[in-house]
């Protein structure tokens, strides 16, 4: 299981993943960021952005067992997430409108490829606390309305609507630092009635 650096340690396993395959648009590693769509300026140097906007409790794994961690000790189980995200795709300094909108869709596309093509996160993929989990972790695009969508981007003041794609990562596990004792049974009683015929 992951301590509670698994969120983080997700955000770098998406970054390196994208970072390492899509060279090809985007040579310049540091211009794949994690980062709210809010906080980039026209000015940066960023030609894509993913941003972790919403954390669920991934209610089908909710009842999970205590765990045995030795045998007097027993572990509370872990808290699964689902982790939903916003990828945004920015142009370079292209002048031209329609060849700026080209290299936005072209990079959004990528994107989608690699997200799909690693639809399953196992592995070396994985990333500081994830990767000793034992456990794969599953990426699905996720479909958001217009109007939700619309109203996601009136939460980043003076930014103009780009290209975007939302996913969804999980179940993202994070352990609990919850413990208790408890003791071997050393003896047992048992008692009976005896049964008398009527």
């Amino acid at each position: 299981m992951a301590d509670y650096r698994a969120i983080a340690d997700l955000g770098e396993t998406l970054i390196e993943l994208l970072r390492d395959n899509m060279q090809d648009l985007i040579p310049r590693r540091g211009s794949i960021v994690m980062a709210s769509p809010g906080e980039i300026e026209a000015n940066d140097d960023v030609r894509l952005s993913i941003f972790l906007y919403q954390v669920l409790e991934n209610i089908h794994l909710k009842n999970q067992e205590m765990q045995i961690k030795d045998p007097t000790k027993l572990k509370f189980p872990p808290i699964a997430l689902d982790l939903y995200y916003i990828l945004t795709a920015y142009p370079s300094g292209v002048q031209d409108i329609t060849e700026r909108t080209r290299e936005e869709h072209s990079i959004l596309g990528k994107a989608i490829q690699i997200i799909n093509d690693n639809s399953m996160l196992t592995g070396s993929v994985l990333k500081g606390s994830l990767a000793m989990n034992g456990y794969d972790l599953h990426i699905t695009l996720t479909p958001v309305s217009l109007d939700d969508m619309t109203k996601m981007w009136t939460t980043f003041p003076g930014k103009p609507f780009r290209s975007s794609i939302c996913f969804l990562v999980t179940p993202v596990m994070i352990d609990s630092g919850r413990e208790i004792t408890v003791h071997r049974v050393m003896s047992k009683e048992a008692g009976y009635n005896p049964i008398v015929p009527k």
